[in-house]
């Protein structure tokens, strides 16, 4: 195998990943069901939260995503009372999220959370459905979760998906308007996965605001109407997963070509060029206008394929240090 170069068109580049944050907003109407403005939180010496803007509306699921030590989980924490901010202002349903008045709209499925491992699926339901003035029907939590069959199992006797319904299960007792739901599909097959999906996009349907935190950037892309992307305790970049993915510089075309290194990086809109052995792949803005001047240029060009760029290669691009 030949060894790999990389060469790039610096001045598309630049201009590309120069898009301003502000630009990829979407507009949101009405009154933000939970805001974070001005928000910084340390730690001792440690500043997990550095001026973090964030705002959530009804009806929308937004993925926060970023990398391990972002900041992610100090921001739910925030917003679910757990912790206050070291500076600014935390506010859901427009008051503070540690009020009881706050809490009983919220529901929140937690990687941290502890479940007793000797209460059944249907104990577990019926006492988190006691915390709240106004809970779901049982029979109505078991099929929004998929616990159908398994209801007298105790919670240590479940598979690790199973388990992860029942969490999910847990944050959906109270009827909630705000849910938030850290990483929701760890331990599940392909099929299970796929149907807890269908059930929060239920969720956004009935007017429900969920915030998704998820390694899964696949999820994050099925999901989300609006991404945010945090890196070291600030947003770095929002908007549809769309308008996020065009951040990591367009299409890619791979192909065999005789063409070299500085006709592509000629033609407009091409930000980057890499070959390995006799394959180039070249990313650009526009991939239908640079593969038609390729073919007219090489008549012999071959193994063609073109693919859009994927929500991991944006995520990459935004928050390497």
């Amino acid at each position: 195998m030949g060894a790999m170069t990389l060469v790039s068109n610096s001045e598309a580049a630049v201009k590309h990943a120069a898009l301003p944050i502000g630009a990829l907003r979407p507009q949101a109407s009405g009154r933000p069901v939970a805001t974070l403005t001005g928000v910084s939180k340390k730690y001792g010496a440690i500043t997990a939260l550095n001026g973090l803007d964030l705002s959530l509306h009804a009806g929308e699921i937004v993925a926060l995503l970023g990398p391990n030590g972002a900041g992610k989980s100090t921001a739910v924490r925030l917003m679910l009372g757990l912790a206050g901010p070291t500076s600014g202002t935390v506010r859901i349903f427009g008051n503070d999220p540690r009020e009881a008045a706050s809490r009983t709209r919220v529901g929140a499925m937690l990687q941290v959370a502890k479940v007793t491992d000797t209460l059944r699926v249907r104990e577990h339901i019926d006492l988190f459905r006691s915390y709240y003035p106004e809970p779901l029907a049982l029979s109505e939590i078991v099929r929004i979760a998929q616990l159908q069959g398994i209801e007298a199992r105790l919670f240590g006797e479940l598979s690790g998906g199973q388990k992860q319904r029942l969490l999910f299960a847990l944050a959906l007792c109270g009827d909630p308007d705000l849910v938030f739901l850290d990483e929701p599909t760890v331990g599940m097959d392909i099929e299970a996965r796929r149907g807890l999906w269908q059930q929060i996009r239920s969720l956004k349907d009935r007017g429900k605001t969920v915030l998704l935190t998820t390694h899964y950037l696949e999820e994050a892309d099925a999901l989300a109407d609006r991404v945010i992307v945090i890196n070291k305790g600030h947003v770095v970049s929002e908007g549809t997963p769309v308008e996020i993915k065009r951040m990591s510089g367009g299409k890619r075309i791979k192909c065999s070509t005789r063409l070299d290194d500085a006709f592509l990086l000629a033609l407009e809109g091409v930000t980057t060029v890499e070959r390995l052995g006799e394959s180039v792949t070249v990313t650009t803005l526009d991939a239908e206008s640079v593969v038609r001047k390729m073919l007219l240029a090489d008549a012999n060009l071959a193994a063609l394929e073109i693919s859009s760029p994927a929500l991991e290669d944006a995520f990459l691009a935004l928050t390497k240090a």
